[in-house]
């Protein structure tokens, strides 16, 4: 009974099995997911894929996206910002920043109307 157990071990870090994930087989995952309304695990996915390329636009855009998605607005306009620099003149990248911006600035002109109505 007891010698089964190093077999299981060693079928599960058989070398079939680590064959090393890119940042776009995350990014392809990740848009799978996001596309089912699954923004946590896109939102996984995009940062692992940030993560392998750090310097690429398309997983910085998809990153900053779901941030957005997920309410995390602050680093949703940083991460915006970087895949700008990482890729500038992008106009799909731009695109995105623009709406975001706009529906950013929205959100935070009626949390001031808010607090100025005393919170009503």
């Amino acid at each position: 009974m007891f010698a089964a157990a190093p077999l299981l071990l060693l079928l599960a870090v058989s070398p079939a099995q680590a064959t090393p994930i890119t940042s776009d087989d995350e990014l392809r995952f990740g848009v799978e997911v996001a596309q089912k309304g699954l923004w946590r695990e896109a939102l996984f996915r995009f940062e692992q894929a940030a993560a392998l390329a750090p310097g690429d636009a398309k997983a910085l855009n998809n990153l900053a996206v779901a941030l957005e998605q997920a309410g995390d607005f602050e680093r949703a306009r940083e991460t915006y910002e970087k895949a700008l620099q990482a890729k500038p003149g992008n106009l799909y990248i731009q695109q995105n920043y623009d709406l975001f911006r706009e529906a950013d600035d929205k959100r935070n002109r009626q949390k001031k109307k808010k607090k100025k109505n005393g919170g009503r």
